[in-house]
Parts: C-alpha cells; structure tokens; sequence
C-alpha cells in the first residue's frame, strides 16, 4: 500500500506534464501556422505576359530572381508582344514583355483609359536570319531579303544559291517581331506565301526541316545553353547594300558598334512607375548577375548610346536602372 500511495503522486505529475506539453506544442503550433500564413500572405505575386522573343530568357531571370527572394512569386507567358500590351493596357498582367515599341493605336488607348505606361529597356537581341544549309547562300543585302520576303524574289538562284523555290517562315501578326521586321525590313506587306508559325521555335525547327526554308528569329534562339550554336540552321550575315561587307550577328562588337543592321532594344512596360517586387526584379535584371544571365542567353544588356536613343525615339517615360548598377 505504501508503494501504491508513492506512486499515485508521481502518476498525477505526469499527466500535469503531458497537458503542458500537449498545451506548449499546440501553441507552438498555432505559432508556426500563424507565421507560415503570414508569410503566405507576404509572398508579392508578378505576372508577365508578352513577347516570344523574351520569355525565355525572362524565365531565366526570374527563376533566379526568385531563388534569392522568397517573398516574390512570379508568373511568365508568352504569346507575343501585342498579346501582353492588350493584357497590361485591360488590366490583366502587370508587366508587358515586347520586341516593339508601342503603336500609336496603344498610346492612344492607354491615355483614354488614364494610364501612364512607362517603358523598362532590360536587354538588347540581334535579329538573327537563318536558312537550310543546303540552300547555298552565304549573305544578303537588306533589300535582297525585303524582296525575298515581299514575294519579289522567289528562288535561291536569285540570291546566289542553289535553284530551288524559297520557303518563307515568320512570325504571326501578334508578334513584335512580326512588327519589326515589317517596318525595319519590307516597308510594306509580306508576301502570302508566309508561313506563320505561333512561335520562334517553331520557325527554327521549320527551317532545319524545309531544305528551302528560311526565318528570321532572336539570336537567342540559335544560342544553346553552352554558348554554341545551334545545329542545323546556317546564320545568313547581312549586307547594307551590294557595296557593303557582310556582317554577321554572332559578332558582338558589330552588333553594339551598330555595324549589324537589325539590332533591337527588348521592353517591358509597366502601368506607372515600377514598385515593390516589381521594380527589385527589374534592379536585378540591371545587376552583374541579370547581365550575365542576359549575355549567357544569347542576348546583350543595353549600352548607354542604346538607352540613350531609345530614350529620345519613345513618347513615354522611361526607367533605366543601369546607370545604378554600372
């Protein structure tokens, strides 16, 4: 009886003991929840929607972006310039990737909609055009490729090459380098015989594919991972006129020095002025390791000339946050 009556006492401290502990660790608990929902709602959601051209190498930067901020999530598409300037200017993305600048139609839109869209001039892509090896053509002077795309020119024996009929690959209307290449290159309509592929890898496949094929793509899309180019597609160097040398775009110095004639500047554009994650995403695009990651993929980070034209060509406000950084 006396061991009974010595244990009942130790018995009843242990079951005040494991209330306490029961109790500490649903508060505890509770703590761990509270905070992980806290931070859940902390957690600052980007969406970015636009050009073919820069989703790719936006998707770089932002996985990278967010492997150093954990309180940013961010949400990439692609789909065309003119498909993320429609989600941004009906309040449907935050961020607008384009090849392009905005059109007239845009900025008149935006205004009556009481919206001051602000540009971000983040890299900078050569627009690389490419053919089948078997072709045979080694150059070709912007007015040669006009007319080849305008339907003028419609076999490679033309141009210098082995007869046979060229097949024409571009982008669809929505694109931005659709646009570009319209204005920069034909001055007028393509030729109907376009084939129009729903994105730049589409048109890089086509090519390699269609021993008559040639596109015009990013340069960023004939650069694999390792800085080598990608087989299967002969890059075609360009000529200004028929006096000219032929330059090709895998030569940096010709593409800053402006040597290389189909040379752009890659946008994003904002409602206002960028804040939060938003403009910390695009300081990062600015930093040593955003121009890294950019001239790692093929493309180039914007120089101060660049930057500086494009600055005075465009009617809209612009944030250049390499001047922070360099």
């Amino acid at each position: 009886m006396w061991m009974m009556a010595a244990k009942l006492p130790i018995l009843r401290r242990s079951k005040h003991s494991a209330q306490s502990a029961l109790g500490r660790f649903l508060f505890f608990g509770v703590l761990v929840a509270w905070a992980s929902c806290d931070q859940m709602r902390r957690v600052e959601t980007i969406t970015v929607r636009g050009s073919d051209t820069e989703v790719n190498l936006v998707f770089h930067l932002a996985e990278q972006y967010m492997s150093i901020d954990s309180a940013a999530s961010i949400s990439i598409t692609g789909g065309g310039s003119g498909v993320g300037i429609a989600a941004l200017l009906n309040g449907k993305t935050d961020v607008a990737n384009s090849s392009r600048a905005l059109t007239e139609q845009e900025l008149a839109l935006a205004k009556a909609r009481g919206m001051t869209l602000v540009a971000h001039v983040f890299a900078a892509d050569a627009l690389v055009i490419i053919v089948h090896p078997s072709t045979g053509v080694t150059s070709l002077t912007l007015e040669q490729l006009g007319r080849i795309y305008a339907g003028d020119i419609r076999d490679w024996s033309e141009v210098g090459g082995r007869p046979g009929p060229i097949s024409l690959y571009g982008r669809q209307s929505n694109s931005g380098t659709f646009v570009y290449f319209r204005e920069k290159v034909l001055r007028r309509d393509f030729s109907p015989a376009l084939k129009q592929m729903n994105g730049t890898a589409q048109i890089v496949e086509s090519v390699m594919r269609d021993p008559y094929g040639i596109g015009y793509v990013g340069l960023g899309y004939i650069i694999k991972a390792d800085g080598s180019l990608r087989q299967g597609v002969r890059v075609v160097p360009l000529r200004m006129d028929a006096r000219s040398p032929a330059v090709s775009p895998l030569d940096t110095q010709a593409l800053r020095s402006g040597l290389y004639p189909l040379v752009r500047p890659l946008y994003q554009f904002t409602n206002g002025e960028p804040q939060g994650k938003i403009r910390a995403f695009f300081q990062f695009e600015a930093s040593p390791m955003g121009q890294q990651i950019i001239a790692e993929n093929g493309y180039l980070p914007p120089w101060p000339e660049m930057l500086a034209a494009d600055a005075e060509l465009t009617s809209l406000k612009t944030i250049n946050f390499y001047s922070d950084s360099q």
